[in-house]
């Protein structure tokens, strides 16, 4: 597993990934269906952005695109988030890829604080913050409607000093 840059020519395989992965837990900022077009606009805003308004990155096996992570600068802090191919799951490199892009992002951002948003019943997001030493801030009840369902939303922080 590696992390890497996104590039314009990563646009089909990001169009493919984004329809892919398991939905039930991403934001609905994701198109869906997730299109070409939308592909290149987001590799654009990354490519022109990246290091300035945050750390966005391919996660890499085998040469291909399996999944995206990124930290994005807030006005106060900033926001971790992914997605990882469902074939991916449970092997680690989630918690790998967590790990390393919170290094780039606290040295190159200049950062004290990261949070990450996380649907209450999604043990598996919280279980690779966890092991990477973010801790629980604060539950926001039914802050979430996703599919008709209801979910509290669980806020996870990890401070420059305890990383």
């Amino acid at each position: 597993m590696e992390l890497r840059h996104w590039t314009q020519a990563d646009a089909m395989e990001l169009t493919s990934l984004c329809n892919a992965v398991d939905r039930r837990f991403l934001s609905d900022r994701l198109p869906n269906p997730y299109t070409e077009k939308d592909a290149k606009e987001w590799l654009k805003m990354v490519t022109d952005n990246d290091t300035i308004t945050g750390i966005y990155r391919a996660i890499v096996c085998d040469g291909k695109p399996i999944g995206s992570i990124s930290v994005e600068k807030k006005d106060d802090d900033a926001e971790i988030g992914y997605m990882l191919h469902n074939d991916y799951s449970n092997k680690g490199i989630g918690t790998e890829a967590v790990k390393q892009i919170c290094s780039i992002a606290f040295k190159v951002l200049s950062l004290e604080q990261i949070t990450a948003n996380v649907f209450q019943p999604n043990i598996a997001s919280i279980r690779v913050l966890q092991k990477n030493d973010f801790k629980y801030k604060v539950t926001i009840p039914n802050a979430i409607i996703k599919d008709g369902n209801v979910y509290d939303l669980l806020i996870y922080g990890l401070t420059k000093e305890t990383r």
